[in-house]
């Protein structure tokens, strides 16, 4: 190919995403191609979909405009879930040229070379699909991002063994798999020879981590003894944990998460719903008491930790009185914020075909209300945090005259902008909320920064 060739990328949804998107953007680089921003002119333009909500699916034909708008030449490549679960619906939209799915995306330069030389080739029409049956996306493929943000998002683990009734990750990714702890430790060593301060593990069940290729259902390590050798590689500052599963969150990570050199106490755990009722008509794998115990636990061993929580409003069959009973739960838990999910019927899911169906107006309503909930407990959290000494790393984006960071907690401080604070961990003591929300601090390992 010709080295002078410019490729963009654009990735909807999950840090799982973010890590893929970084991995197939190094195989172009490889290829001689130069990487630029998705809203400069290049020949090549790469979307990593997401298939978890309606919106996403909708966003997908928005991004397409987006890139033909500054160059209608373009070749555009759909990558990712979307494109496995309903490829034929992504070649569908106008200006789509090649379409991958879940095995396929790793290998996206050999179809784009194979595309190519074929370009005359008036046989074929439309966009070009390679999309395997999800049962063959049975092998592993490590991933990591590097270069796009200050942190980097380390892919242990991808697809999953559960069968939630509204969700479809199984279908869009296949079984549960991990990549072995040698790759994993290699890949994190990498990532700090580089100079980057935090590693986020990603995953589609992180917690599941340790079940091998080709099905294997046995764990050749568990999650928790990634944890324990991920804590030693040398030079990394920071380990955060993504979502993971209550029911796999064990006592024993927990524990070991309290007195880590490297892991952050910041947990974000899935609930959905805080009926059982709903819980089982889920078919999740844990009551609402197990998740209650979780995070006593947390706040026993790690009185300062963050603890998020994902959340599903209108699911089929939830009453008012179930909405009820999930947002006096959440009320009265001692947690920093929410994800709240409005919940939207996918096709080939249990719950698309469920009775009780709840009316869109009452969706949103009840997403409002958690999202309320939210904002009270994400200020709740940081008022309670005003006066501690923290330490921070700050991002690399001038933000309006201000340079933003995150606590090792997850609380977001903003400071006058200063490049010499890019990619650094500055000890801080916090001080007040600001009126858009953000924490201020002052210096106290570095005054000069001041």
């Amino acid at each position: 190919m010709n080295g002078t060739k410019k490729v963009a990328f654009y990735t909807l949804g999950c840090k799982l995403n973010f890590s893929e998107t970084s991995t197939i953007a190094r195989s172009f680089t490889e290829e001689g191609f130069h990487r630029v921003d998705f809203s400069e002119k290049a020949e090549i333009y790469v979307i990593n979909t997401c298939s978890v909500t309606e919106n996403a699916d909708k966003r997908f034909k928005t991004i397409v405009k987006r890139a033909l708008n500054v160059n209608p030449e373009a070749f555009v490549i759909a990558v990712g879930c979307y494109a496995q679960l309903k490829p034929h619906e992504l070649a569908a939209v106008d200006g789509v040229d090649l379409v991958l799915g879940a095995t396929e995306k790793f290998k996206v330069t050999s179809y784009l070379n194979d595309l190519l030389n074929n370009v005359n080739d008036t046989t074929t029409s439309g966009a070009v699909i390679h999309s395997c049956e999800i049962e063959e996306a049975d092998f592993y493929v490590g991933s990591y991002s590097i270069g796009d943000r200050t942190r980097a998002f380390l892919k242990v683990q991808d697809g999953c063994d559960y069968k939630c009734t509204y969700c479809t990750i199984p279908l869009a990714r296949g079984i549960s798999r991990s990549d072995t702890l040698e790759n994993v430790l290699q890949n994190a060593e990498e990532i700090s020879q580089k100079g980057i301060k935090e590693i986020v593990l990603t995953g589609v069940n992180i917690g599941d981590y340790g079940k091998g290729e080709f099905g294997n259902k046995s764990h050749e390590h568990t999650f928790f003894e990634l944890c324990k050798a991920l804590d030693k590689v040398d030079g990394i500052e920071r380990l955060r944990i993504s979502s993971i599963e209550p029911n796999l969150l064990k006592d024993e990570t927990i524990d070991f998460v309290a007195q880590s050199r490297t892991f952050v106490p910041h947990f974000h755990i899935p609930l959905q719903s805080g009926s059982n009722d709903l819980l089982k008509l889920m078919r999740r794998r844990y009551l609402r008491e197990l998740y209650l115990d979780r995070v006593h636990h947390i706040r026993r061993v790690m009185p300062d930790a963050c603890i998020g929580v994902d959340v599903i409003v209108g699911f089929p069959g939830e009453t008012e009185a179930h909405f009820l009973e999930t947002y006096h739960f959440l009320n009265e838990l001692d947690i920093s914020y929410l994800h709240v999910f409005t919940y939207s019927e996918r096709e080939n899911t249990a719950a698309a075909s469920m009775k009780g169906v709840v009316p869109l107006k009452v969706r949103n309503k009840r997403s409002k209300m958690l999202r309320g909930l939210s904002a009270k407990k994400r200020r709740a959290f940081y008022e309670n945090q005003v006066g501690t000494i923290r330490t921070v790393l700050f991002e690399g984006e001038n933000k309006e005259g201000y340079i933003h960071g995150f606590t090792e907690n997850y609380i977001k401080v903003k400071a006058p902008w200063n490049p010499a604070l890019v990619n650094t961990i500055q000890k801080v003591h916090l001080t007040s909320i600001d009126e858009d929300g953000l924490v201020r601090f002052e210096y106290v390992s570095n005054p000069a920064f001041a």
